[in-house]
């Protein structure tokens, strides 16, 4: 086994060889695993390592925090990422056309872009006790802008797509297999070996058959252009700008870091009215 990292003490991402055709990735950002742009750089750095390697056959993502797969976007860094977000688009572009099988090991809680960039890969597991999904944009005034919406329509149908929106709820790993969210629901004590056996397997076939079985899936069901995904972007950068909104987040970031954690792990229930 050997291990390749990006620089610096405590790489945000990082990536690890299991064998010649199995890799896993981590984020390890604390405490929140929000995608800012050191965390933007080192997976663009880590996808063009992917790149490079003929022999890779699948790929895993995960996290070594276990209460967050990825928080959510900076939106208070949203500036520093460039106008319509170009490194986010072509780093999930280069991966839902990868010649590797991409998998999401989900533990913890996957919310806004955290969310859209499990969607982005070709499979998912998910934690059935600690797993926690959400779009929850429309409950700070904006929109999902970074592929959730045409990729959660795809998934899981329009009127589970509106609901997840639109609600900005949290949602457990039981719900979202029922609505193709996600591929499986395991237990917790079990997500590690069924991902790790699911790799295993997939990495021991033919690299050329799985290239051909994923450009086959893509021709028959095909993604959504740069074009479309750009559009809705544009969308949600308009609503971002909003002085409302950026009142909002204003005023949020003024927060204690402790109240900040707590509002992260119990975002599903802070958001919106309830009787």
């Amino acid at each position: 086994m050997s291990n390749s990292t990006m620089t610096g003490a405590h790489p945000p991402v990082r990536a690890e060889q299991r064998s010649p055709g199995y890799w896993r990735v981590t984020f390890d950002s604390p405490p929140l695993n929000l995608y800012d742009p050191e965390l933007e750089t080192a997976l663009a750095e880590v996808v063009d390592q992917l790149e490079k390697n003929p022999e890779i056959k699948v790929v895993v993502f995960d996290s070594a925090l276990p209460e967050f797969f990825m928080a959510h976007l900076n939106l208070g860094r949203a500036a520093e990422f460039g106008e319509g977000m170009p490194t986010w688009f072509d780093i999930v572009s280069r991966l839902e056309n990868a010649p590797f099988i991409t998998v999401g090991s989900l533990r913890g809680r996957a919310r806004g872009i955290g969310n859209e960039f499990l969607l982005a890969l070709d499979v998912r597991f998910a934690s059935r006790e600690k797993a926690v999904l959400s779009q929850l944009e429309i409950g700070t005034g904006i929109i999902p802008g970074c592929g959730g919406i045409e990729r959660l329509l795809r998934l899981t149908g329009r009127s589970r797509a509106l609901e997840i929106i639109t609600s900005a709820e949290d949602y457990d790993a039981d719900t979202a297999e029922l609505y193709g969210w996600v591929n499986r629901a395991v237990p917790d004590a079990e997500l590690d070996a069924v991902v790790d056996r699911f790799a295993r397997r997939v990495a021991s076939f033919d690299a050329e058959a799985l290239r051909a079985v994923k450009e086959i899936v893509n021709q028959e069901a095909p993604l959504h252009s740069p074009a479309e995904l750009a559009a809705t972007h544009e969308r949600f950068a308009g609503l971002l700008a909003r002085e409302s909104v950026q009142e909002r987040l204003g005023q949020s970031a003024k927060a204690s870091p402790e109240v900040i954690y707590d509002l992260e792990l119990n975002m599903g229930e802070r958001l919106g009215a309830r009787s």
